[in-house]
Formats: C-alpha cells, structure tokens, sequence
C-alpha cells in the first residue's frame, strides 16, 4: 500500500512524471487499483451560477471583465433556477453539484445569502455542494459548512514561480490562505490547476509539490487543460497533448495516493481512448453536461455510453462520509 507523504521533493516528482510512460502509467494504475472501488468514477456537474464581469486578470479566463469574448454576463442566478440545475443533473447521474461565481472574493452581502440558500437547497436533495466563489474569511467558510457544504473549489491554477505572469490581480498567498479558511472550517478542500498555459514541466512538478505537501491533501484534485478562448490572453496556446495529461494525472495519483484526481476541463477534446487512460492512470472523478462554466463539455449521454464500454461504476454522493461540521450533522445531534 503507497504512503502517503508530505514531503515530497521537486527532484522526486520531476523523476516521477518523466519516467517512461508505461512504466509511470503502471504504477499509477496498481495504487490506483490499491484503493477499494478503483473503477468507480464521481460525476460532477458545473454550473455558473453567476457569469461575468469578474474584476479578476487570469488569462485565462472568459469571465475576466476586461477581456473582449462573446460571453454574455449574467447576474446571480435564483435559487430555483440552481435547485432545477440540480435535479437535471442528478437524472444525469451526477452525486455532486459544483457552483461558481465569476467573483473575486465572498461579500458578506444579500448575493451571498442567496448562496448560502443554494447550497441548503442542494444539500437537503442528499447532493455532495461545492462551490468556487473566490477568496473567502474563515467566517464565510463557516456558513458555508453550516449550510451544508462539502467542499470548496480553489485552483493555485500552476507554479509559485510562474503565477504572476497569469494573474496579476491576486497572490499566490491569496489563494493558499483561502484553503487554510476552508480548512478551517472542516470543509473538504478541491485544488488543482491548469496545464497548457505556456508553463514548464518545472511549473507543472512545483504545483504537484505544493498540492503534495499540503498538512492534509486536497480532498479532490482537479486536473485542467487549457480551452483557449478568442478574445483572453492565451487564446492562440496550442492544445495540450494528451501524453501530457495522462502524466499529471498519473503523478498526481502517485504523490495523493488517496485524493480523488478530477479529469476536468478539456474533455471535450478527448476521444474516448484517450479518456480511458486518464481512467487508467488514476483519475476518479469527471464533469459532465453539456458545458464546464462557459465551455463546451461531453453531455451525460456521451459519458454513460462511454462508462458502459469502459466498465466503469458512477460513484455515490458522499461515499467517504461527510465534513465534520455539516448542517446534516448538527441537526442530528
């Protein structure tokens, strides 16, 4: 049975991800296969529960306010409105219901009491909620946990090194000390990052090492190819190879031996061969529907053809119990 270690090296993991490709995909798989239920698969579903005119610079990012993109902006959405996005979703398949607000930061303000109604809403349908608003207070993680929460989506999107030349608008600092607040609150954290950003395989091992070493791993680990968008910063970057995402999933898998390695943005580019060895080399955990925020994504249709011929399971929602500090619980108690 793989350790699990907090103390990784960047020379560890950069001997990792650059071993031979077979061989890396093997070991993954085997501590893959070591966990009980390897061949079952999350499906999550994402939706934009407020879309647009972020203050934000991640050039990256369509909802940037100050990019030129053919997105229309979207105030926040009602709170029926999410709760029919979530019964959708669950026909679907979907255990786990994700909403993000093209925010900043969490203002302790009527928008964000609607949120806190949201995720009350989806909780009491027995849905995993997550949600990815932007930087956050301890205090603001504690109503979110007591709303019934189960995790908060926070990208450090690539390296230390290499984050100001994406975003210039917040610190890499920023984005760990809202993990911290989440930790705090004894939610379940959602971190990964992005590949093919112009970043180096030293950017991508840096960003592996920081998730890594974290006192407690990301619960769940998202696993992002860039979708250029015409009008952002990066819109000319190449596709990424998918040799490369099986590589930083497959290490993810190795360095987390235990958190759930998302296969997310980018899959709408993916053949279904290619997705198998995403499966194959650790990742647990998808989106599905017919779009990720603002980009295009597989329907449900497509995956459930797919899970069919690959032989893969969907998992249930909160099949490794839930966050200490639940509404659920409280109410139990």
């Amino acid at each position: 049975m793989q350790t699990t270690r907090h103390d990784w090296t960047k020379e560890e993991i950069y001997e990792i991800y650059n071993r031979p490709f077979l061989d890396l995909v093997y070991e993954a798989a085997t501590i893959h296969r070591e966990n009980k239920d390897y061949n079952e698969v999350q499906i999550s579903s994402l939706i934009s529960i407020k879309t647009g005119g972020c203050a934000e610079d991640c050039s990256y990012c369509p909802q940037a306010a100050r990019y030129h993109t053919d997105l229309e902006v979207q105030p926040l959405m009602q709170v029926s409105q999410v709760v029919s996005a979530a019964v959708k979703a669950k026909e679907g398949g979907a255990s786990r219901l994700c909403m993000g607000a093209a925010w900043r930061e969490v203002r302790d303000n009527r928008d964000f009491d609607r949120v806190i109604e949201m995720v009350k809403a989806v909780n009491d349908m027995d849905m995993e909620v997550c949600c990815t608003l932007g930087m956050l207070t301890e205090n603001q993680a504690q109503r979110l946990a007591d709303a019934g929460l189960y995790a908060y989506n926070h990208n450090i999107d690539t390296s230390e090194d290499d984050y100001k030349r994406i975003i210039s608008t917040r610190t890499y600092d920023d984005r760990l000390n809202t993990i911290k607040n989440v930790r705090k609150a004894k939610l379940t954290v959602c971190s990964g990052g992005i590949i093919g950003l112009g970043e180096t395989v030293e950017d991508r091992v840096s960003m592996l090492q920081t998730l890594s070493n974290m006192a407690k791993h990301p619960e769940s680990v998202p696993v992002n190819a860039l979708v250029p968008v015409k009008g952002t910063p990066l819109e000319n970057q190449p596709r990424v190879p998918i040799w490369d995402m099986v590589r930083m999933i497959a290490t993810a898998r190795i360095v987390m031996p235990n958190s759930v390695v998302r296969l997310s943005a980018g899959r709408n580019e993916m053949s279904t061969l290619e997705q198998a060895f995403c499966f194959m080399a650790g990742a647990s955990s998808i989106f599905a529907g017919d779009k990720l925020l603002t980009t295009p994504n597989p329907a449900f249709t497509d995956d459930m053809a797919m899970f069919e011929l690959l032989g893969l399971k969907t998992r249930d929602a909160f099949k490794n119990g839930r966050p200490e500090n639940t509404r659920i619980k409280e109410e139990a108690v």
